[in-house]
């Protein structure tokens, strides 16, 4: 895993990562495009972590701290390199972004349907809260 970069995304990595997030992320949500990804890098530089290797994107993970919560999006790691130790990595330069934020708790958003996530999620950790349920509303017309 030495060959492995952990970085923060820049503005010019966003058009590679949303390319990236078609191969690799399941599912997408109404800012799953360049403004909505252009204004999280804008209003927080270091939450969408970059996993690279020899200069290639290899995953991702979102780690966005409100002042209050700590939340976990778009953990995804290239098909062709998971196992590798690739998500470990993004989860723990979360965690470690989390904990110099102050941040006590992290949650992940994580599709139902999708059985290897929940499979990853639970290999770091993390654990399914069944009596909580999303509820969402679209601010605006897609």
């Amino acid at each position: 895993m030495t060959d492995l970069r952990i970085r923060a995304a820049k503005p010019d990595d966003l058009d590679t990562v949303l390319a990236f997030w078609k191969t690799a992320a399941e599912g997408t949500s109404i800012s799953d495009d360049r403004d909505g990804v252009e204004r999280l890098v804008a209003r927080d530089p270091e939450a969408l972590i970059l996993a690279e290797r020899q200069g290639e994107l290899v995953g991702t993970v979102i780690a966005g701290f409100d002042g209050w919560r700590c939340h976990l999006y778009r953990l995804a790691v290239h098909p062709e390199h998971r196992r590798q130790g690739i998500g470990g990595a993004l989860l723990a330069a979360a965690e470690e972004r989390f904990v110099g934020l102050g941040g006590r708790r992290g949650d992940a958003m994580v599709l139902t349907r999708n059985a290897t996530a929940q499979h990853a999620w639970r290999a770091a950790g993390y654990s399914p809260e069944e009596q909580w349920r999303r509820w969402v509303k679209p601010l605006t017309e897609s």
